[in-house]
């Protein structure tokens, strides 16, 4: 039996990168830290050294500017990724996304396209604070001529990168902070995943839990319990992408389970999570065992301080709890699943400054 070959999301997100530079020299990186020494968690390494600092380059904290620049570069004719650490900052780009890159398509009647790939780094921990940790998937899936991918694994990371690069459209891809040291499987070629396409992660019979980026991990950490503790069997589906939303891998799921659980990162109103409950809804009303359920943030910000955090995001224990009551099953069993790490650090790994 052939040994899987075992490496970080980090990593993937490398290769992914290092094979669409060595594919096509169109291809340049250029962001907030991309050759210093700290390399975007990794994601950057060795990048500047092999392509030049013509092709890989750091930028002054300009957001609006350079994704400006980024657009007219796509018109000129080269392949812009570009990468910012935080989604918060990104905020003072909007304009250059939503007016200028989601457009153009559109307005040269599909002649003329922008394929720039904007990475945003999302995500909590140790303190973020309520201007540094939001998960803001649901703004960017609003816009038509937007693709957004949330990969949550490791080959996900690479194959959907590889994809979102090749597309000639705006892509704008979003990796959670915590999923940068997970480890998983990933093919050494270059094995591009087709955006819109979800993932059935586990097969199962009694619920379906519809999910995205570390929401998926928290959901197979639920599902493990749940069949060890409750013999309840979950089929997870893992969007990978929220917009174009696979509603036929959904719809074909909730078919055979007759229940689903929708869960998201980002807060709760006006989610991608709702607008999948009110698809689903329109789809199935009065064939559903149970009615369709959703876990998300609060709408409120997120706090600084632990004490303000440690109920504030979606758990396995959360996730849990709500499959229960959708079984109609009362237990007086304490739901736990033992830690080793605080609930705003995924390891020991998880250090400053970003």
């Amino acid at each position: 039996m052939k040994k899987q070959r075992i490496i970080p999301f980090s990593k993937a997100i490398n290769e992914a990168l290092h094979f669409s530079m060595s594919n096509d020299k169109n291809v340049i990186l250029y962001g907030l830290g991309v050759d210093d020494p700290m390399e975007i968690f990794g994601t950057t390494e060795g990048l500047a050294k092999k392509f030049g600092n013509d092709r890989v380059f750091d930028v002054p904290t300009s957001e609006n500017a350079i994704t400006g620049v980024g657009i007219g570069a796509s018109i000129g004719g080269l392949i812009p990724v570009m990468t910012h650490q935080r989604l918060d900052f990104f905020l003072l780009a909007m304009d250059q996304l939503v007016n200028a890159a989601a457009k153009w398509y559109f307005m040269f009647g599909e002649q003329r396209s922008i394929p720039i790939t904007v990475r945003l780094i999302i995500g909590r921990g140790w303190g973020q604070g309520p201007t540094h940790s939001q998960n803001l998937q649901s703004w960017f899936a609003h816009i038509p001529g937007l693709k957004v991918v949330m990969p949550s694994t490791p080959e996900d990371a690479k194959g959907l990168l590889l994809a979102s690069i090749a597309d000639k459209n705006p892509v704008v891809f979003l990796e959670h902070r915590w999923l940068h040291n997970l480890k998983g499987h990933v093919e050494k070629k270059a094995v591009p995943i087709p955006l819109g396409k979800a993932s059935v992660l586990r097969k199962g019979k009694d619920i379906t839990l519809v999910t995205m980026s570390y929401a998926t991990i928290e959901s197979i950490h639920a599902s493990d319990y749940l069949k060890e503790h409750f013999n309840i069997s979950c089929e997870i589906i893992d969007l990978r992408t929220v917009s174009p939303v696979d509603y036929g891998t959904v719809f074909k799921s909730i078919s055979k389970t007759g229940k689903v659980l929708v869960l998201d990162t980002g807060m709760k109103n006006c989610s991608i999570s709702s607008e999948i409950i009110a698809r689903i809804a329109e789809k199935f009303w009065g064939k559903l065992d149970k009615r369709p359920e959703q876990l998300a943030l609060p709408d409120f910000p997120e706090g600084t301080s632990p004490a303000l955090t440690k109920d504030y995001h979606v758990s396995a224990e959360d996730i849990i709890k709500r499959v229960l009551f959708m079984s109609d099953i009362k237990s007086k069993q304490k739901i736990s699943l033992e830690r080793q790490f605080p609930h705003d650090v995924p390891g020991d790994w998880f250090t400053g400054p970003f």
